[in-house]
């Protein structure tokens, strides 16, 4: 066997320093016989070999001393001269001419071959395969290129040393820096394998990815190759199987306009599908029942979940990819470790609001007085949640609600504590009963009557940025998370997210039992302050040396009537656009004098990694005031401390460009009151729930404006809504250039992974324009 080129018969499942993760899997595969086009990896000692013998080495270490990692320019400056240095020094012509026989003879090979081409001019796919001693491959998911359609001995060789020269974009340094690698112990393997002419291709998970059911397997399936579903451009088909009963459960056909082919030249091409094809079903029914078959095997043999890259060709279905689902974490009872199974009577279905599963008995809570009788465990079952309610809600296994939609209260908070919760069932206070044992399945949607039979199962561990399994992807956008509870901020802490990107007060205010006002009119202000230093405490240390924003109170004055004090609130038509956020908090400014003072006093105890940002601006006015009570109480806005706005109306986003020449630090985009104002749509009204859309036009064209103002005066923008939890959200962020993004801790992963396939499309199509 060759030191610089192993064959896929030839690897193991311990070639991870030779081969690299994609490579392993590529020949673990092949060996096992499931129809992985045949293909070689030129070695990790091979680019090893080409920095000691043309002494490269050295002269990348002297490029890379001194580096400012956060110095975005330098840092692209560095990487284009250290790629560039690389593809002009040729590969030894010894190790070049043995890439140059292999890929002859993989072009011989046409025993499971799709085209009959000329030996020598074999289309194939030369793919980056990064690896380092005692790291996975995993840490440096998608740092590296991949070249496709490429043909000819010649520009076989230029692929692999492209591949080698991958290593050193900005963002692979970036990561390495960060995380203390040395440069020059990661080395890099490059995957050859015969090119696929994909008709059609896609991606299939062999669990719901969605709800985390592994009964379920899901196919996404385009035209042409891949890229564009990993790039976003084109809505696949969804297909969702019964692994058990091997049925197609649903499917989903979607408008596909055009696909990537390769074209008469050998080019990838971008093609428009012909109208009668463009909501055609992609795959036949028997394709789909095959690719659910090979998944399921794949699964079998790894004993995890697998994400697997598939594509068809003149009707022969093949396997380019597998990689472990991570993040997959499997549904466990809140009060125990034990995992319900899909059997027994259903009472009622709802809204899948914070997934997981969890047996109890049903307290119903129709008024705020009998929140008492909720114990620990217990099945909190009500109209609609309130922010006065989080006390109870804590203790709950579970929580059912009549009302609401995703971003209703009740699964805001929810999500954040991992609670299992249905929300918009309609009937559920009416057709369950106090006392009666349930369980709620909320992954599913469903609540079963009495406790249905279980099996044990392990729970998670979380995925920490040390985890063997853990997706170590670095991003130029910050992935923060939304924490309102303090004694989560450790936890949460572990996901390895970026920082804080929204702190609401409200649920410090809700545990301590007092209203603000009450704190006032009584005159202990001093106990306000208590109360929210030591719940913002918790999550600055938690968070230490990352920002940490905390938004002022926005106290509506129908929710919080249960608190002592709340009684005294006034009756208002319509409070969700009433007398609330920095408005309210002008008008009684010992409140907000108070919230100041808190922060305040953590910049004294050396926490100064806490930001604050004003609710529901609609006038410039609201932002100077608010600044002159902050300077009097001894920080200088922007300056000393990090301040902001919440961009929650589309009044803010008209007058950005004024309160950007006013002085901020940074606006947060509320997307639920965003979107809500300017839909006019009640979030809470699960009548119309299915018209609430984050990603209608209107509010996406808000977002867009803003962003692009603010980058103009240099003024952060960071999204703090649900929506940063959606995927598809998080990808037109990205695309109009948010700083950050904030999602629900139970998101974070894969948001970050989502975040780093745009960011890497992004610099690919950057890089492409400028050849």
């Amino acid at each position: 066997m060759s030191k610089y080129v192993v064959w896929f018969k030839d690897l193991e499942k311990d070639s991870l320093p030779v081969a690299g993760g994609k490579g392993t899997n590529l020949g673990i595969m092949y060996k096992l016989g499931f129809p992985v086009p045949n293909g070689f990896c030129v070695t990790a000692q091979a680019y090893q070999e080409y920095l000691d013998r043309t002494g490269l080495k050295e002269r990348m270490k002297e490029l890379l001393t001194g580096l400012d990692k956060e110095d975005t320019d330098h840092l692209q400056q560095i990487a284009a001269q250290i790629q560039e240095l690389i593809v002009s020094v040729p590969i030894p012509e010894d190790l070049a001419e043995e890439i140059r026989d292999n890929y002859e003879l993989l072009g011989a090979d046409q025993h499971k071959a799709s085209e009959i081409v000329q030996a020598k001019d074999v289309f194939v796919a030369v793919r980056s395969s990064a690896t380092a001693e005692d790291l996975p491959e995993a840490s440096f998911a998608g740092q590296q290129a991949t070249y496709l359609n490429i043909r000819g001995k010649q520009n076989v060789v230029g692929a692999v040393l492209a591949c080698w020269a991958s290593l050193f974009t900005a963002r692979a340094i970036y990561y390495r820096e960060k995380n203390k690698f040395d440069h020059m112990k990661v080395l890099i393997s490059a995957v050859v394998q015969k090119m696929v002419n994909a008709e059609k291709s896609g991606i299939m998970f062999t669990i719901n990815p969605a709800t985390d059911n592994p009964q379920e397997l899901v196919i996404e399936a385009i035209y042409g190759l891949g890229e564009l579903i990993v790039g976003g451009e084109v809505n696949p088909d969804m297909y969702l199987v019964d692994k058990q009963k091997k049925e197609i459960k649903k499917i989903e056909v979607r408008k596909k306009p055009l696909g990537l082919f390769r074209n008469e030249r050998g080019e990838n091409e971008r093609q428009d599908i012909p109208p009668e094809e463009q909501s055609r079903q992609v795959l036949s029914d028997a394709e789909i029942k095959e690719l659910a078959r090979l998944g399921r095997k794949l699964e079998d043999h790894y004993g995890k979940p697998q994400d697997v890259e598939w594509a068809v060709e003149q009707g022969q279905l093949f396997l380019v990819q597998t990689r472990a689902v991570t993040t997959f974490k499997p549904n466990v009872c809140t009060s125990g470790t034990e995992v319900c199974e899909e059997e027994g009577k259903i009472l009622l279905r709802g809204e899948t609001a914070s997934g997981g599963v969890a047996a109890g008995m049903v307290k119903i809570v129709g008024v705020i007085s009998e929140l008492a009788k909720v114990q620990k465990g217990d099945i909190l079952v009500t109209k609609m949640t309130t922010p006065d309610m989080v006390p109870a809600m804590l203790r709950a296994g579970a929580i059912i609600t009549d009302e609401g939609g995703l971003t209703c209260h009740a699964a805001i908070v929810a999500r954040e504590m991992g609670t299992p919760c249905l929300v918009g069932t309609e009937h559920a206070t009416e057709m369950l009963k106090d006392g009666q044992m349930v369980t709620v399945h909320a992954s599913r949607g469903i609540v079963y009557a009495g406790k249905v039979e279980i099996s044990q199962e392990k729970r998670p561990t979380i995925l920490t940025p040390s985890h063997p399994d853990h997706d170590a992807l670095v991003t130029a956008t910050e992935i923060k998370v939304i924490l309102d509870l303090p004694d989560l901020a450790e936890h949460t802490a572990a996901t390895g997210a970026d920082g804080v990107g929204l702190v609401r007060l409200e649920i410090m205010i809700a545990n301590g039992g007092i209203h603000p006002t009450e704190y006032v009119r009584n005159g202990k202000e001093q106990d306000y302050i208590r109360l929210l230093k030591d719940g913002i405490r918790k999550i600055a240390r938690a968070f230490s040396g990352k920002p940490v924003w905390v938004r002022c109170s926005d106290m509506r004055s129908d929710e919080y009537r249960s608190l002592r004090g709340g009684d005294k609130e006034p009756r208002e038509t319509d409070p969700m656009i009433g007398w609330h956020g920095i408005r309210r908090l002008l008008d009684e400014p010992a409140i907000l004098r108070a919230e100041f003072q808190a922060v305040r006093d953590l910049h004294y105890e050396g926490l100064k990694n806490v930001g604050v940002m004003l609710p529901f601006v609609i006038r410039v006015d609201e932002l100077c005031q608010a600044k002159e009570m902050m300077r009097e109480i001894g920080l200088e806005p922007v300056k000393a401390i990090e301040f902001g706005v919440m961009i929650e109306t589309p009044a803010s986003c008209w007058i950005i460009e004024d309160l950007c020449k006013e002085g901020i630090s940074f606006v947060s985009f509320g997307t639920n009151d965003l979107t809500q104002l300017t839909l006019g749509i009640d979030r809470n009204n699960q009548k119309i729930a299915s018209l609430f859309d984050e990603m209608h036009p209107a509010v996406l064209g808000e977002i867009a404006k803003v962003i692009k103002v603010c980058k103009k005066y240099c003024v952060k923008t960071s999204v703090c809504g649900q929506a940063g939890s959606r995927p598809v959200m998080a990808e037109f962020l990205v695309h109009q250039g948010v700083d950050s993004i904030s999602a629900n801790v139970d998101a974070v992963d894969e948001i970050r992974r989502v975040v780093a396939r745009v960011e890497k499309r992004l610099m690919l199509d950057a890089e492409r324009k400028k050849s």
